[in-house]
């Protein structure tokens, strides 16, 4: 009988592949264990002898930093309830802080703050988790270390700032938050660099617009010279960062007026509420935001998009791994406000 013929390699696959589902895979090192996110083979490990400060010969990563690295939260706690050293640092002056910083893990970061991590602490070039975060775009991760207390003002070896960061490397959404929580955009570098200026000569025009918005003023910003006598058109003009140029030369830019505020401070906002994909995306793949980027009330991108019922960006951001659940200052989710707004 047909049923019966086609019934049986069925079968024999079936059993096959729950017999390989079954095996164990049983790791070489206390690393790979880690890596993988396996308690309980890192106990067993441990149990056999292992130094739970063990250092890799490739990364020099020790088993706490590489739960920083890949995100294994419950082998995170393991580690620093049996005594893992939080203080220990890589070849490059990393301690799990600057690698969970680096790597944006949120819940491991918010983990090692707990257990005494020192956000302090700085790399070889004198870097700490937050110019990292900053650097990454991770605004999540920089916002839980600065509910911590931690002073965002902090300078590396070359006085840069966590916020000179942020706009060289165009990290809109880090740029804000820090902002926001009072940390000076007017400071400059060893070299004279205005956070402006490094946005001018890197072509990050959101990051730029949104600096000029929130100085004292946009007239002196455009005219102040570092210390190699470079203003911010200077800069676009060497690096040719025709996009800024085209700004500060249009008519955009008349005095002081630099037009709609939320279009400059939260441009993925204004798209996803436009239903403009293309924008978005282009917003969240050069990394200028991140897609779980919070506004003034607490919307995402995601709150905007469902409220204007603008289907293919919320298609989008659910793909790339938008968290459908965030509320914002009303308490509501993106379901909520898109069932609100087509009642």
């Amino acid at each position: 009988m047909p049923g019966v013929a086609n019934s049986g390699p069925s079968s024999s696959f079936k059993e096959t592949a729950n017999t390989c589902a079954r095996k164990k895979v049983h790791f070489g090192s206390i690393h790979d264990a880690v890596r993988a996110g396996d308690v309980k083979q890192l106990s067993e490990i441990v149990e056999r002898g292992a130094n739970i400060n063990e250092v890799d010969v490739l990364h020099k990563f020790t088993p706490l930093h590489w739960a920083a690295h890949s995100g294994s939260l419950e082998c995170l706690h393991w580690l620093l309830w049996h005594g893992a050293d939080i203080t220990q640092v890589t070849t490059r002056g990393w301690t799990a802080a600057h690698i969970a910083a680096i790597r944006g893990q949120d819940a491991c970061m918010q983990a090692l703050i707990i257990n005494g991590a020192n956000l302090t602490a700085q790399d070889d070039y004198g870097c700490t988790p937050l110019h990292l975060a900053a650097t990454h775009g991770h605004s999540f991760t920089l916002q839980i270390m600065l509910r911590s207390g931690v002073d965002p003002s902090v300078t590396d070896k070359r006085e840069w700032r966590p916020v000179h960061y942020a706009a060289f490397h165009g990290r809109l959404g880090c740029l804000q938050l820090l902002v926001k929580w009072g940390c000076g955009i007017e400071t400059v570098d060893h070299n004279g660099n205005l956070p402006v200026h490094l946005a001018a000569m890197e072509g990050h025009l959101h990051c730029f617009k949104f600096l000029l918005s929130r100085m004292n003023s946009g007239t002196q910003a455009l005219k102040a010279f570092n210390d190699n006598g470079e203003n911010v058109v200077d800069l676009a003009q060497r690096f040719f960062k025709h996009n800024i140029l085209q700004f500060i030369q249009g008519a955009k830019y008349e005095g002081n007026d630099l037009g709609d505020q939320e279009a400059l401070a939260f441009p993925g906002h204004v798209a996803a509420f436009k239903g403009d994909l293309e924008m978005l995306k282009k917003l969240v793949e050069e990394g200028a935001i991140n897609f779980n980027e919070r506004d003034d009330t607490g919307s995402t991108p995601m709150h905007k998009a469902a409220g204007q019922g603008h289907i293919e960006c919320l298609q989008w951001l659910i793909k790339v791994g938008a968290d459908s659940n965030i509320t914002n200052k009303a308490g509501e989710t993106p379901s909520d406000v898109a069932k609100s707004s087509f009642l």
